[in-house]
């Protein structure tokens, strides 16, 4: 294992700012006695003295004096964690202080003084990794926790960080272990001919394993859904009023919005939850024949973003019914197909009923839900965003549920999945021992880089590196 710094850390663990409490964390070797030197309980006792998972009541001083009124920083509550029993795994001190500015950085200075150093970005969380209170997956998983902006995304965040993943991850290295010491054995007695390991049931629990991590690795569509939010493409003909539908749906003015054909020239985007559930929204470039290269880069990309999204609203302006319709349907259909498909009549409020017949009788052969709204005038909007719930057509995520969203997580399954039909593909075509046993362990090391077993000083900079300060 790695080795981890054993300085005395210390750091705001609440967001940045003015607050009613702020908590100030401090984990380490001699952690607990380093707050003593500036803190005074009413009991008159020591923090040495506390007993484990206590709080105490009193107050900080910015000298020893303590007689001296004029040197209280704060009235303060401290939290008093001893090893192992914490969430660092060391003895953790946290000071519940008064959300003042001047109060959080007077209370930093004094334990600077006394010998601590300021955190790193994910410092805590790394502390935790190191000292096997949590493998490297479940610290990914709090970094999740913090950034989910849904209810899906919480419980997916916190199945992980509870140990979910990693009990699958490490049900399939003990089965491959177990697999592989089975196939080294024959290498150590190949001369004599024998055979410990049945090939019939090699294949079988190649085959088990091989399905195993490919149900992981496609629940990586779903899971970064969930996290970054449902793709959903606005697309259409130019001036039919993406733009403004983005903008009242995000309920900001994200994208200009102006009369004049082919005003979008490039893709916007931005996420809003709508009833607990993330969409990322995609304003594209209005789709017609033009001559300009601009505009024709960004009409591309509108092509590309279709073949991306998982929902394609089709915006058709009421009031201008294009004569294109099977030129559009050829251009957006095509490269939707498999997804759902939203057509959005705007501008309803500037037609008649009649009109409207005609309107639905021009897409009658186009099998997809149909919502009539204005966007100007906001008219219909819930209609539409209760269609994107029913469009969406997530699983509930219950207890116990694995499903990935982390991009390291996806690529090392891939390459664990080659491996293993490797592996597959060698025992149905009588491979030797060794070169069997080289794909197994492969497969793995790959399994391995998930959960931490397996990794470097610039993996985890990298992994940690992200967190917040305090974290």
């Amino acid at each position: 294992m790695l080795k981890m710094n054993e300085n005395i850390i210390c750091a705001v663990s609440t967001p940045p700012g003015v607050g009613g409490v702020a908590v100030i964390r401090i984990s380490g070797v001699g952690s607990i006695d380093l707050a003593d030197k500036i803190f005074m309980a009413k009991n008159g006792k020591q923090l040495a003295e506390t007993p484990a998972n206590s709080v105490v009541f009193g107050q900080i001083f910015n000298c020893e004096d303590t007689e001296n009124n004029t040197q209280l920083v704060d009235e303060v509550l401290v939290s008093v964690f001893r090893t192992p029993h914490s969430f660092t795994g060391e003895d953790t001190v946290e000071i519940s202080c008064h959300g003042s500015a001047y109060i959080q950085q007077s209370i930093l200075q004094l334990l600077l003084e006394k010998g601590a150093r300021l955190a790193e970005a994910g410092e805590f969380t790394r502390r935790a990794f190191f000292n096997g209170k949590m493998d490297l997956s479940q610290a990914e998983a709090v970094a999740d926790l913090i950034a989910s902006t849904s209810a899906a995304a919480h419980r997916m965040a916190l199945n992980q960080m509870r140990g979910g993943f990693s009990s699958e991850l490490q049900a399939l290295r003990s089965r491959l272990l177990d697999f592989v010491s089975l196939v080294e054995l024959e290498l150590d007695f190949s001369e004599e001919d024998v055979e410990f390991a049945d090939r019939s049931q090699l294949k079988e629990l190649a085959a088990g394993i091989e399905k195993k991590i490919e149900k992981l690795s496609d629940s990586f569509r779903l899971g970064n859904a969930l996290k970054n939010g449902i793709p959903v493409a606005l697309v259409g003909e130019t001036n039919v009023g993406k733009s403004t539908l983005l903008n009242v749906l995000l309920n900001e003015d994200k994208a200009i919005v102006s009369d004049i054909h082919g005003t979008t020239r490039d893709v916007i985007e931005d996420t809003v939850n709508i009833k607990g559930i993330t969409f990322r929204f995609i304003d594209t470039a209005g789709i017609r024949n033009t001559k300009d290269k601009i505009e024709n880069l960004g009409i591309e990309r509108t092509y590309q973003k279709i073949e991306q999204a998982s929902i394609v609203l089709w915006l058709v302006d009421g009031t201008q019914v294009s004569e294109r319709i099977e030129w559009l349907t050829e251009r957006i259909a095509k490269r939707a197909e498999g997804k759902k498909i939203i057509l959005v009549f705007n501008k309803i409020d500037k037609i008649s009923s009649e009109e409207l017949d005609v309107l639905n009788q021009l897409f009658e052969v186009f099998e997809a839900e149909r919502i009539y709204i204005s966007a100007k005038n906001k008219t219909h909007i819930e209609k539409l965003q209760n269609a994107l719930i029913k469009a969406s057509q997530l699983p509930e995520i219950c207890p116990g549920d694995v499903v990935i969203s982390n991009v390291r997580h996806y690529n090392a399954l891939r390459k664990a999945l080659v491996s293993i039909q490797r592996v597959s593909e060698g025992l149905d075509n009588d491979v030797s021992g060794d070169f069997l046993s080289q794909d197994i362990r492969e497969c793995i090391s790959y399994l391995g880089e998930i959960t931490g077993q397996i990794s470097n000083d610039e993996i985890l900079g990298n992994i940690f590196g992200k967190f917040c300060v305090g974290k």
